[in-house]
């Protein structure tokens, strides 16, 4: 067999999902270098580039995993990282969704950002947060039954990070990448997070479930976030657009957790098939203080169990980023203000 053709069925067989772990010693230069960093928010790209070059002090092999998880097509869906640096202390968990009151380090923000940097460039959507770049995750009272990153109380279901666009396309502007942070984990551990990935998912599907997939059988309802802060709560429905797409090799996969609509009696059907496909092929986690999921959003789809909101300052507690490969092609989305926070 010539190496071609052995390459391409180690590229066929790769797994879908990976794990990292810093050496300690590569874990604390770095914590001591994020120690000395302001916030980033002040000045979001000179904080970029400060992050570049301390990322710069990974272990080549493993900033060549990160780099490839970001770049090339073959490379596992999800990335679970472990031993990452921590802020020594932390203000209780916000309560409304907003940024940590009182926080006195910004390691954990420097961490979100180092990682996102070296795979794309982390955007702010106005809709989502305010425009933020760093999304704080908590549960927040009110929301606990909701299908957005303020629920608890119910399982968030399987879905992409959409964004709302006027063309009827939710998958055009959307992060091509998440990245999630842990400052502190659920007390009672039941707090999970699942990331299956397309290519698995289409190997449990039959033939015909697949045709009906990737047919424009399907309108998504905007994200929580755009209904509540620009719909005043009602559906937004995307045109109609299939839930895959792309080479059969390499798939691409969008659902909204707020709500997927078949419009025919098949792809009912065979949107419940990939529900179940979902849940048979997911990788679960749960977070923990110093560690990181690195997700392609356009490889897989993601899910969050249900746990135990208390609203006491211990709640759980991740810092999330959207990362694009690149800003050019959302230029049409840019706001004055800031080049990196989009419409």
């Amino acid at each position: 067999m010539s190496t071609e053709i052995l390459q391409a069925a180690d590229r066929r067989t790769a797994p879908t999902f990976g794990e990292l772990v810093l050496p300690d010693a590569v874990r604390d230069a770095i914590g001591a270098e994020l120690a000395l960093l302001p916030d980033p928010v002040a000045d979001i790209d000179r904080a970029m580039t400060r992050y570049h070059r301390v990322f710069a002090a990974l272990p080549l092999e493993l900033l060549q995993q990160v780099l490839d998880f970001g770049r090339h097509i073959d490379t596992p869906g999800g990335v679970f990282v472990h031993n990452l640096p921590v802020d020594e202390t932390l203000p209780p968990t916000p309560a409304d969704g907003g940024p940590g009151r009182g926080k006195r380090g910004f390691v954990a923000e420097g961490v979100l950002l180092g990682l996102a940097g070296l795979i794309g460039e982390p955007i702010g959507v106005l809709t989502e947060k305010d425009g933020r770049i760093v999304h704080d995750v908590v549960p927040v009272r009110g929301g606990e039954r909701t299908q957005t990153n303020q629920g608890s109380a119910v399982f968030l279901n399987f879905h992409s990070d959409i964004t709302y666009d006027s063309t009827g396309r939710y998958d055009i502007a959307n992060p091509d990448f998440l990245v999630l942070n842990c400052l502190r984990g659920d007390r009672s551990g039941a707090a999970a997070t699942h990331y299956a990935d397309a290519r698995d998912i289409c190997g449990q599907l039959t033939e015909q479930a697949l045709e009906v997939l990737r047919s424009p059988l399907f309108r998504l309802d905007a994200p929580g976030s755009y209904t509540r802060s620009a719909a005043g709560g009602g559906q937004v429905l995307s045109d109609p657009v299939p839930i895959i797409s792309g080479a059969a090799e390499y798939p691409e996969i969008t659902i909204s957790a707020n709500g997927v609509h078949p419009l025919t009696r098949g792809a009912v059907t065979a949107f419940g098939q990939l529900q179940d496909a979902c849940r048979a092929v997911a990788h679960t986690v749960c977070l923990e203080p110093g560690q990181a999921l690195l997700i392609n959003n356009r490889k897989g789809v993601h899910a969050r169990s249900e746990f135990v909101a208390r609203h006491d300052g211990r709640d759980r507690w991740l810092q999330r980023a959207y990362v694009r490969r690149s800003l050019w092609n959302i230029r049409y989305r840019v706001t004055p203000a800031d080049r990196r926070v989009h419409y």
